[in-house]
């Protein structure tokens, strides 16, 4: 059966399956990369429209070394003409790594006997938090494992409790969410606590590939973690974020299964997922992963790119899972959205005497180690601004708003504004003396090639307010 976006205004297609395996390998498998049709593709994507299924596929059968180089420079340009130069900055939290789930996958599978267990008390939350706020984050999302645990009013609890801590001038002003796929009465109660984003990953999207690494618990159920993002949108959480697990399939099918997944967002909510996120299978503790899909970095490079073109509006995440040097490779190719100062043990945030990570207390290995700082200072060395802008979503510029906030340009024209002053923020309460005085050629840099004159004055006149004292001012 063939899926069309426009079917799925269709009331009775909301919460529905719309993954074809066999829809999508027609499309890899009957397309033609010319030269001609690949840059006649390209040149669509740049004139920021949204690609098609069949175009994506285009894009993903080019093998020609010269068309992929182009396919890597028009993603390196429609990034700039978006999003400029700004990279969004976050942290992860873990909560909890209890899990009813057996994913062969990865490190928390119930099936696990080495792995050490902990949720995190109020308490200790609140030292992770502070730890965090003293390095200068300001957005975090939360993770926990899959167990009855970690109910929708638990999660709601800890939201609140870390909206609640405040050390010196540090706050968190945006917390997303990972966790399990709720009902529609969980998500809305999520929803009350003052969530941003809730990920939901589907790992694969191909059905078969699922059921061999999905043994047990509930996330064996294909069709209820696939539908679990539908359920948030008719709950009112229409800020969410969609990813697959690259290696567990080819990955030019899960490149156009989540190109998919974002056509039946904007077909049957009128908004698309606001993060796309593309971890690749690293190390874990007990993991059982067939070596046969894993991903090359040259194709990961590529499929980053390729994203980018096909989803000119939606946030790209990369994450500490992969290294230093493919971190710097694959930023330049549409990524909007980095971790920094990551840790992935329990706790680990406010203990620092033991830097060596230990795979039964986490999750998976983490290949970029760097603190938040040391982030930053390379960022600000390659003419980047770093950001932790948190407005659209406290201003309700979430949803179908965010997109008609989004759509026309008004991304780099109003974020790139409040990226600048969450970095004079950073700057004057975290940097080191050689980080802030880099970093303020950089800012004012930034703030003489705004074409406004009004913005351009209006932000000065912020940055001086912040110098002296003001905090969290924003557009």
């Amino acid at each position: 059966m063939k899926f069309f976006p426009e079917k799925c205004k269709i009331e009775d297609q909301r919460m529905k399956s719309f993954i074809d395996p066999e829809e999508l390998w027609d499309y890899i498998n009957n397309t033609q990369a010319t030269k001609e049709r690949v840059r006649e593709i390209i040149a669509k994507a740049l004139n920021k429209e949204r690609l098609t299924l069949a175009e994506t596929a285009v894009l993903i059968n080019a093998s020609d070394p010269e068309l992929i180089e182009e396919i890597k420079q028009g993603a390196r340009t429609l990034k700039e003409k978006v999003y400029g130069n700004r990279i969004v900055l976050f942290a992860p939290l873990y909560i909890g790594n209890k899990c009813t789930n057996n994913c062969k996958y990865c490190g928390f599978r119930v099936s696990n006997k080495d792995a050490i267990r902990q949720t995190l008390d109020d308490q200790q939350i609140v030292k992770e938090v502070e730890a965090l706020e003293d390095n200068g984050q300001k957005r975090l999302i939360l993770v926990y494992g899959e167990h009855p645990d970690y109910s929708p009013e638990y999660i709601a609890h800890t939201v609140k409790t870390v909206y609640g801590v405040r050390k010196g001038n540090g706050e968190i002003r945006r917390v997303n969410i990972n966790a399990a796929p709720l009902d529609i009465d969980g998500f809305r109660i999520v929803k009350e606590s003052g969530i941003g984003t809730y990920q939901v990953f589907q790992e694969t999207y191909h059905p078969e590939a699922y059921a061999k690494y999905h043994l047990g618990g509930k996330k064996k159920d294909f069709d209820w973690r696939l539908t679990s993002l539908d359920r948030a949108q008719e709950a009112g959480v229409d800020d969410v974020g969609i990813g697959a697990l690259f290696g567990l399939y080819d990955w030019r099918y899960e490149v156009l299964a989540l190109v998919r997944h974002t056509n039946h967002f904007e077909a049957c909510y009128n908004v698309g997922p606001h993060t796309i996120s593309f971890p690749r299978i690293q190390s874990a503790s007990d993991i059982d992963v067939d070596p046969k899909y894993l991903v090359s970095d040259e194709d990961f490079v590529k499929l980053v790119a390729i994203l980018r073109l096909a989803v000119p509006y939606t946030g790209m995440i990369l994450t500490a899972r992969e290294s230093v040097q493919v971190r710097r490779e694959v930023l330049q190719f549409g990524v909007s959205q980095i971790d920094g100062g990551t840790k992935l043990e329990l706790g680990s945030y406010s203990d620092t005497k033991n830097e060596e990570q230990n795979l039964n207390r986490e999750q998976f290995v983490i290949n970029d180690n760097r603190s938040l700082a040391e982030i930053i200072d390379e960022l600000i060395d390659t003419e980047y601004l770093p950001s932790f802008c948190t407005a659209c979503y406290r201003l309700g510029r979430t949803g179908e708003h965010f997109m008609e906030f989004s759509v026309p340009g008004f991304i780099k024209r109003y974020c790139t504004p409040n990226a600048i002053l969450t970095l004079a923020e950073y700057l004057v309460d975290y940097a080191s003396e050689d980080t802030a005085k880099k970093a303020w050629i950089v800012i004012n840099k930034n703030i003489e090639n705004m074409e406004d004159e009004k913005i351009r004055n209006s932000i000065k006149e912020k940055v001086e307010k912040i110098k002296s004292g003001t905090r969290d001012l924003y557009y």
